[in-house]
């Protein structure tokens, strides 16, 4: 049972969903940054999909140089606070601290990394001086992790960069699809201004590219083009009833939350389909917004794909969760008021229906955590390959079957984490500028 209130004003807000990894002061992080071992060949490093030298940049906090821990981190990652609050540092670099083996408490190298990177933002701290023109020109759809990173590696080439984003806000799902509790808007959009102040790229927002005219257009007006734009809208489960009205889907549910907070319409009772780790953002979201919240997968809890963190932190706020049982229809004349269930089991990797197992839950809002569509339609007009799950094929420089397009992000991998779009834009800002070199 949920122990929240719905909120009624930002500071009520902001109570209910108060920050999960809050910002360290100069004590926490000394103390912190003192239990480190700074290990050889540390293993914190290899588990980070940017690369960053960890032990260094903790070293350099415990020595009271932020400057210095700020830049070894922006150094490999332009994203280092954003990443330092979003990341699933419990699974990546914390998962990987040798205290571990110990049953210690890993390090809490994610928020002494937002700590450091805090520093550098708030202070206007200037790492960067990109090289003059080269006189060649980046076309780089979608402002999110994977396009910024690839925009700020190109601008310090030399490159002229223009960023088109089809929303009025930067940063793709750091931004619209974070829960509030990870990162706070304004931290996501200060550290964006952040790198455009010392990076020389331009962004046109509310500019979607989807007709074939514009298409080409990027294609003779740019030397080469870059593809951050993610994943489409949540995809239908084609269940009776969804249709209905306060049945929606999860990556909608949560930029509405993130955008307009006190607007969002949410029922008393909700019902979450899905076992991954959107399922359980917006399970607690749903809680923390006072509503009594059920989960259902339709698999075991062992073979939920969401982290086993993220599933205690629904728990932690009163979400309850239901295994085994799959949702036949959704109910209800024109709104949601019930959703029809059967249990399940798996046989021989099969899931099937339990005969005789069926069971009415009532609920008056459903959200769908049932995974994203792919872009597939924008690709084919583009002329790229994908493969049969819709994903961009790349080769090991993130370049496209088509050699003046390059990408990275959840189109290229899928639906990874916020860092992983970060490591792959700046790879592919690489192959465009080898590639280019070439030409």
């Amino acid at each position: 049972m949920s122990d929240f209130q719905k909120p009624t004003s930002s500071e009520e807000f902001k109570k209910n969903f108060a920050q999960i990894k809050p910002l360290m002061d100069a004590n926490m992080a000394y103390y912190e940054s003192s239990r480190c071992l700074f290990c050889y060949d540390a293993p914190c490093v290899k588990a980070c999909p940017t690369g960053i030298d960890i032990p260094l940049f903790i070293k350099q906090i415990n020595t009271n140089n932020l400057i210095g821990a700020a830049r070894t981190i922006y150094s490999s990652n332009y994203f280092g606070h954003t990443c330092g609050k979003v990341c699933p540092t419990e699974v990546l670099c914390e998962g990987a601290c040798v205290y571990n083996d110990q049953n210690v408490k890993p390090i809490e190298i994610g928020r002494l990394q937002s700590h450091a990177s805090t520093f550098a933002v708030q202070n206007n701290i200037h790492f960067f001086s990109p090289q003059s023109s080269n006189g060649r020109k980046v076309a780089v759809i979608g402002a999110g992790p994977a396009g910024i990173s690839c925009a700020c590696e190109l601008s310090l080439k030399g490159y002229d960069v223009v960023i088109f984003e089809s929303k009025a806000k930067p940063s793709g799902l750091a931004l619209h699809g974070t829960a509030p509790y990870k990162i706070e808007n304004q931290e996501v959009l200060e550290e964006v201004e952040y790198l455009k102040r010392h990076f020389s790229f331009q962004v046109i927002y509310e500019s979607k590219i989807n007709s074939p005219e514009e298409i080409r257009r990027l294609e003779r007006d740019y030397d080469a083009i870059f593809l951050g734009v993610g994943l489409g809208s949540t995809r239908a489960t084609k269940t009776p009833g969804e249709d209905l009205e306060n049945c929606v889907g999860a990556t909608e549910f949560i930029e509405q939350l993130k955008l307009n907070p006190l607007d969002i319409e949410i029922g008393k009772n909700v019902v979450v389909i899905g076992g991954g780790n959107t399922a359980m953002d917006v399970a607690s979201e749903s809680a923390r917004l006072g509503s009594e919240v059920t989960l259902l997968y339709r698999r075991s809890k062992a073979e939920m794909g969401a982290y086993d963190f993220e599933y205690e932190l629904i728990r932690s706020v009163g979400a309850n969760a239901i295994f085994n049982t799959g949702v036949i229809e959704i109910e209800g004349e024109q709104s949601v008021e019930s959703v029809k269930c059967m249990k399940t089991v798996s046989k021989n990797g099969k899931l099937e229906t339990v005969p005789g197992s069926g069971f009415t839950l009532p609920c008056d809002f459903l959200i769908k955590a049932t995974g994203q569509s792919k872009q597939t339609d924008l690709f084919d007009k583009m002329n790229l390959d994908y493969d049969n799950r819709g994903k961009l094929k790349v080769n090991e420089y993130f370049q496209c079957s088509r050699p003046q397009y390059f990408a990275g992000g959840d189109c290229v991998n899928g639906g990874a984490e916020v860092v992983n779009a970060c490591a792959e834009g700046k790879i592919a800002a690489r192959g465009i500028d080898n590639w280019l070199k070439k030409r």
